[in-house]
């Protein structure tokens, strides 16, 4: 069997190395928070095997015990491999810096880099933005400096009880001794704040600016805007519903609605950023200051129900009204509806990433006019699929286009009588003999 070391796995030979493995245990931890290190495999990968007796494990538990800080507890397991015994260590904690034999390390590929005065310094004031929680620091605003109706308000929709305004903050433990913590000021604050800003550009990048916006207010209300923001500026298509129209955004509204909800929820509130709704002609971007929290990274996110929250006191505050829910159900909703989401995190930027159906059709097919000009018409996503269709089979029914693009019968009538009317369709020959015919000009 042939290993390979990586930035959270480490090999050593034998037991004489421990010193090194040590080292390898500090500098994983303060990178990743967890790890796992083997004795009796070569770092080549090759298997050697040792002799492992419980008194080994044992020796080797103290050894870590006396020269690993802060304090780690391991599992520490004799593994068969090859036929051949080693020691298999796995290790995690989220108390760092960690330190071996007094020195901090850090993990860099499969090596071990002791870490600089500043960069130790650098991280331990990391540590303490973190630890130290923005939510729950006390202001020096006063019980007047808020928004008694939208306490009312918010408590109702929460289906709790109200008595008075301080009493009812504590309640939420957004208050405390009389204290008002920064929670109360983001939700219920009568000078509001301005934490986002909303732009949609010309092309695919930012440099042609066609509309820019800031918004103020408490965060429910800003979660509200950047989603109008949003459904105002990208395509709404329709269907029909018996003889009721319904209108079809590109992108689904959900997975847009919890995209923004997460920003708001999971952004680093001590960076004075913005949050930021970018909508170019291929993509929507949403994009909050702060980045995955506590090493978790975009794989476990988009894999696993994994909730690990920067904000604990503002999810609580979203979840008693129903926009956030309690086991981390958003990313996994957001996936659901829109699968071909990408998350990116960019120099402390988490960005979610929605894909525009409207324009990835011309740009996947950029020598094909017609599709260049329905999107520069501004034609919504199911009138382009139309033409789509009857490009590949002039003779499509309008049943078959229905079922490909689950719209009706009347949906599909309705965009062919308007496209024709438009110029980019052509009707040939009789109604059972005859076919759609696009006009490529």
């Amino acid at each position: 069997m042939r290993l390979i070391e990586n930035e959270t796995t480490e090999f050593k030979a034998s037991l004489s190395e421990q010193k090194e493995g040590l080292i390898s245990i500090a500098a994983i931890l303060n990178k990743h928070r967890a790890g796992t290190l083997w004795f009796g495999i070569r770092n080549n990968g090759k298997v050697s095997g040792l002799t492992v007796t419980e008194k080994t494990l044992r020796d080797l538990s103290q050894v870590i015990a006396a020269n690993i800080e802060p304090k780690i507890y391991p599992n520490i397991n004799k593994e068969q491999i090859d036929g051949k015994d080693c020691i298999k260590v796995d290790f995690k904690g989220n108390e760092i810096p960690y330190f071996a034999y007094g020195r901090s390390y850090m993990r860099v590929a499969d090596e071990d880099r002791q870490l600089s005065a500043k960069e130790l310094e650098n991280m331990i004031m990391k540590k303490n933005r973190e630890t130290s929680s923005w939510e729950k620091e006390q202001t020096d605003a006063s019980i007047s400096d808020l928004d008694k109706q939208k306490i009312k308000d918010y408590v109702t929709h929460a289906g709790l009880s109200y008595d008075n305004m301080l009493n009812t903050l504590e309640k939420l433990d957004a208050a405390k001794d009389g204290k008002i913590f920064n929670a109360a000021l983001l939700f219920f604050g009568k000078i509001t704040v301005r934490l986002l800003r909303c732009a949609v550009f010309g092309g695919t990048t930012s440099s042609m600016i066609i509309d820019q916006h800031d918004f103020q207010g408490d965060i429910l209300s800003l979660i509200d805007e950047a989603h109008k923001y949003i459904l105002k500026n990208i395509n709404i298509g329709m269907k029909l519903k018996g003889i009721e129209r319904e209108n079809v955004p590109e992108i689904s509204p959900e997975a847009t609605r919890e995209a923004i909800i997460n920003a708001f929820c999971h952004r680093d509130y001590r960076d004075p950023d913005f949050i930021r709704i970018a909508i170019f002609k291929d993509r929507v971007e949403i994009r909050n200051p702060g980045g995955l929290y506590q090493g978790l990274t975009i794989e476990e996110l988009r894999h696993g129900n994994i909730s690990k929250r920067r904000n604990p006191l503002i999810a609580e505050l979203l979840r008693r009204i129903g926009l956030v829910e309690a086991w981390g159900r958003g990313i996994p909703l957001i996936l659901e509806k829109e699968p071909d989401v990408e998350f990116k995190e960019i120099a402390g930027i988490f960005i979610t990433s929605f894909i525009r159906p409207s324009s990835s059709r011309s740009s996947e097919k950029t020598t094909d006019k017609t599709t260049d000009k329905t999107t520069d018409k501004g034609l919504t996503p199911q009138e382009i699929a139309v033409i789509d269709l009857i490009k590949d089979n002039p003779r499509i029914t309008q049943k078959e286009m229905a079922d490909k693009l689950g719209l009706t019968e009347d949906g599909i009538r309705y965009h062919t009588d308007k496209l024709k009317k438009m110029g980019f369709l052509k009707r040939v020959g009789g109604k059972k003999a005859g076919y759609w015919e696009v006009v490529d000009e």
